[in-house]
């Protein structure tokens, strides 16, 4: 686990595999106003995590911010019963075995109002996704929406299969969506109005679940990488 700010933490979780790629994930951990811990995209939770998790505090919410960040939620649950299920209603439905709390839209619940606010990415056939603002750090939160592999962990993991990263713009120097669900965005209405939201902020470093995380000039590489969406 990694403190990136007072009450922000990052895990490291294992290399998944995705349509036959390898992935890797990260958690983001908060600790609210009142003391409560806030877990964003649960990664596989381990005895030492648990352990770490424990010494931190009481986890009270368990988020998905789309309906692929998801493998994890129930074994969090059952390990911190009283925490709180949320994700947007294209993950409620994916997984309706799990006792989701209601919806997450473009407006924060009164939960974590204080500390964190969201813009929801939607217009899209395929899948919509919830970025989030860590707003003590001014941290944004970005699950696929930005996707940024380093060349190491192409060469490692991807070996000959990695130019396939490049033509889909995974690759740090693009750090976009994958262009399949781009191209899903028939109606790129709420998406330019989620991604002006986003830029508002001004964040100072952008947190991505899978590649290198961004640390600095954030607006200025989010403009690029949303520019897509016109």
């Amino acid at each position: 686990m990694l403190q990136v700010h007072d009450g922000l933490w990052l895990v490291e979780g294992d290399i998944v595999s995705f349509f036959c790629a390898p992935y890797p994930t990260r958690s983001v951990i908060a600790r609210l106003a009142d003391g409560s811990l806030w877990v964003w995209s649960p990664v596989k939770l381990t005895a030492n995590l648990r352990v770490e998790m424990d010494g931190l505090g009481a986890v009270r919410h368990l988020v998905s911010p789309n309906k692929l960040h998801h493998l994890y939620l129930a074994e969090w649950k059952a390990a911190f019963p009283d925490a709180s299920l949320w994700g947007p209603q294209s993950t409620i439905k994916k997984r309706s075995d799990l006792p989701f709390r209601e919806a997450l839209t473009d407006v924060p619940p009164p939960e974590w109002q204080l500390d964190i606010d969201q813009a929801w990415f939607r217009g899209s056939f395929a899948m919509d996704e919830i970025v989030f603002l860590h707003r003590p750090s001014a941290t944004i939160i970005i699950a696929d929406l930005m996707q940024r592999f380093s060349d190491q962990f192409l060469r490692e993991h991807w070996g000959p299969w990695r130019f396939f990263a490049r033509l889909d713009g995974l690759t740090e120097d693009q750090a976009r969506a994958p262009l399949e669900w781009r191209l899903s965005f028939v109606n790129r209405a709420p998406a330019r109005r989620a991604r002006d939201k986003m830029l508002s902020w001004n964040g100072r470093q952008v947190i991505v679940a899978h590649g290198e995380w961004l640390r600095s000039n954030a607006n200025a590489q989010l403009v690029k990488s949303f520019s897509w969406l016109g």
